[in-house]
């Protein structure tokens, strides 16, 4: 068997300063800064905290972090949250907050200001009955209201009864706890054992399985502890420990304590029976047969012992210390040792346990010196304690009866069972429909589904037929359709980026179109189709656009604007503007003539677009027409874009024209001839 380290209780009377730990210091989640750390486990460490939000003190667990990718520790870590979350009880450690940060796992408690009954054990040896009583009765309080709840802590022992300055008790540590299914047991812990050996039923050692009644058996190791000092079984192994608690009666404290009322004697050994079916229910029915007890005998109600002697006069108080000298086995402290065990074969029916090795041989018969069993009368007894123990024989008997007819009807068709029809059955009912029918779930594989809806069976493995009763059925269930969303910040990212993330995380078939983007850089990513955070099937096509950069712009409209104008139309629409010159017949001087590319033509957003400035008349270069006839010479001006003004005096010949030949002017302008004899 491997030991352990307990889980580690919330309370401020364990602050260790010695060593600097690097956690202190930290904020988590924004909100929770750690203070000072508390007390340390193998499992988990404890820290006060401030929640700087509510401006309060509080316990923040964290859990060890060579633990936290187990995923078994950390389903009993967040599951400790989810068992306390759900009671609100002043007896209960309450939990308000888990989460993970910064690497850490951890969950929000509130913080006790005080020690723990195994802390006042160790000062004060042992309790009386009236402080034994006064500490109990809120455990049990604290219980019942998560018994109610279906809860069932399977780990109760004096670590996890917190005492607080102020006298409250509270209970701790729901980190083993477990919800009942429909049997009314907890669930196998998959061949592993997990709990204190020193206050863990006969039946969660031979079994793995626990109930409320293990919680009332541990409960009286616990008022066993509180009255004697010490747990009722010592070992050199925690095998040996288990061993008689499987195989021994529970001890009576009134050997070890002379003194004692035997009502005490009996309720220790009412709750810690062997076997569950005659024990308390519940926690609620060990506080009513405890309430009997105290009214029975009269026993005074003390304050809780908070570190100091708190009895009365009246008190029953036994000596200080513990009778015996406490034993390696014992838990000390702050040791409350768990055990990780395989849970072996049972033994057959019928069959004597052998002795297993590092085990003392067992007593089959009560030490000598025992008090006379249980069940002699006494004078005096209470009246109700006669009838119990008659309507305790009754059922003896019945019982006996019952079991010779079960023992004979299950070595005949009692053991076989018909496997129900689960495929299409919600998983809450398939999971009732196999237990009604003797069978364990074995839930739940999950696996998506198009077609079946989420939480209903698949599949099942026996699918049909008979089995022997307490055969496991492996349940497949739906998960519901399977489903990936594309994260809509990708939009903008370049595109090597964005196909690598969408590859890494999303299987489905990528294709790329490049499209005009105004405001997302070439190259990057401007949306997908279908859209971004839309549900979308495995292998489901996906196309990503990627921007080409901006849209062509369409050149404007700028002939016979000013030169000025023009240019800033063109650079509004983001084109770089040139300018040049030419002449115009149709423009006047001063304003756009023609643009480059023309208008109405598309070309690339930022590209250069140049634009002519009319600076004036087009001009032409005067023909020399001396010597010709009156009609060549006209025709050759004309030809030229002049005007000709003919001066006639006489003959046919120009003899002289003006301007001269070969001078430049404008296009239009009239060239004077003077026509006479040649």
């Amino acid at each position: 068997m491997q030991a352990a380290d307990s889980s580690v209780a919330p309370t401020l009377d364990r602050v260790d300063t010695a060593v600097t730990d690097p956690v202190v210091g930290l904020v988590l989640e924004g909100r929770y800064r750690l203070e000072e750390r508390l007390a340390r486990g193998g499992m988990s460490t404890v820290y006060a905290a401030t929640d700087l939000r509510l401006h309060r003190t509080v316990a923040v667990k964290v859990m060890a972090e060579h633990l936290m990718h187990d995923p078994t520790f950390v389903d009993r870590f967040t599951r400790e949250a989810r068992a306390a979350a759900m009671l609100s009880h002043p007896n209960v450690v309450s939990v308000s907050d888990q989460g993970s940060d910064q690497g850490l796992v951890f969950l929000v408690m509130e913080l006790v200001r005080g020690r723990t009954l195994r802390d006042l054990l160790q000062a004060r040896g042992r309790l009386t009955v009236g402080e034994a009583f006064a500490v109990l009765e809120p455990v049990l309080s604290g219980l019942t209201a998560a018994h109610r709840a279906g809860i069932v802590h399977r780990d109760i022992k004096p670590e996890n009864v917190l005492i607080g300055t102020d006298g409250v008790v509270k209970v701790a540590d729901f980190g083993l706890a477990r919800a009942l299914t429909g049997t009314g047991q907890t669930s196998h812990t998959g061949g592993v054992l997990i709990g204190t050996v020193a206050y863990l039923s006969p039946e969660q050692l031979e079994r793995g399985k626990a109930d409320a009644r293990s919680d009332v058996y541990a409960a009286g190791v616990v008022l066993f502890e509180m009255l004697t000092g010490h747990p009722p079984y010592g070992g050199d192994t925690p095998l040996a420990v288990a061993y008689q608690h499987v195989h021994h009666d529970m001890p009576v404290p009134s050997e070890e304590v002379p003194g004692l009322p035997w009502e005490v004697d009996e309720l220790v050994a009412r709750t810690t029976r062997r076997d569950p079916a005659v024990r308390p229910l519940d926690a609620g029915a060990f506080l009513a047969d405890l309430e009997d007890v105290r009214n029975d005998l009269g026993i005074e109600r003390v304050p809780v012992p908070t570190g100091r002697s708190t009895a009365g006069p009246g008190t029953l108080r036994p000596t200080n210390r513990p009778s015996r000298p406490r034993h390696p086995s014992d838990p000390g402290p702050s040791d409350g040792t768990e055990v990780l065990g395989t849970t072996g074969t049972r033994p057959g029916r019928g069959a004597r346990t052998s002795m297993l090795p590092g085990m003392g041989p067992g007593p089959t018969t009560d030490v000598a010196g025992r008090r006379p069993p249980l069940e002699q009368r006494r004078p005096g007894v209470p009246q109700h304690i006669r009838r119990r123990r008659a309507r305790l024989a009754v059922a003896i008997v019945l019982l006996l009866a019952v079991t010779i007819g079960a023992v004979g009807w299950w070595m005949g068709s009692g053991r076989w069972t018909t496997v129900p029809s689960l495929v299409g059955k919600e998983q809450a009912a398939a999971i009732d429909l196999l237990q009604e029918a003797g069978l364990d779930p074995d839930c739940c594989e999950e696996q998506f589904s198009e077609e079946v809806a989420a939480g209903v069976v698949i599949a099942a493995d026996p699918e049909g037929g008979e089995a022997i009763r307490g055969t496991d059925v492996r349940l497949t269930v739906s998960k519901g359709p399977e489903r990936f969303e594309v994260d809509p910040a990708l939009i903008g990212r370049p595109l090597e980026e964005v196909q690598a993330a969408i590859e890494a995380s999303i299987p489905v078939a990528i294709s790329v179109v490049q499209d005009y983007d105004n405001k997302i850089p070439v190259g990057s990513v401007t949306g997908f189709e279908p859209e971004a955070g839309t549900d979308l099937m495995r292998d489901q096509p996906l196309t990503v656009f990627v921007s080409r950069g901006h849209e062509p712009v369409t050149v404007p409209a700028v002939v016979g604007l000013p030169p000025e104008e023009a240019t800033a139309n063109l650079q509004a629409l983001g084109f770089t503007v040139e300018r040049s010159e030419g002449r115009s017949a149709d423009v006047d001087a001063g304003e756009v003539m023609a643009v480059s590319p023309a208008a109405g033509q598309q070309a690339p957003h930022q590209s250069t677009v140049t634009i002519q400035v009319s600076a004036g008349l087009p001009q032409v270069t005067v023909p020399d027409v001396v010597g010709k006839s009156e009609d060549e010479a006209v025709a050759a001006l004309e030809a030229a874009g002049l005007q000709a003004k003919v001066s006639q005096f006489f003959g046919n010949r120009v003899l002289r024209q003006t301007p001269s030949a070969g001078e430049v002017v404008d296009i239009g302008t009239s060239v004077t001839i003077l026509v006479t004899f040649g």
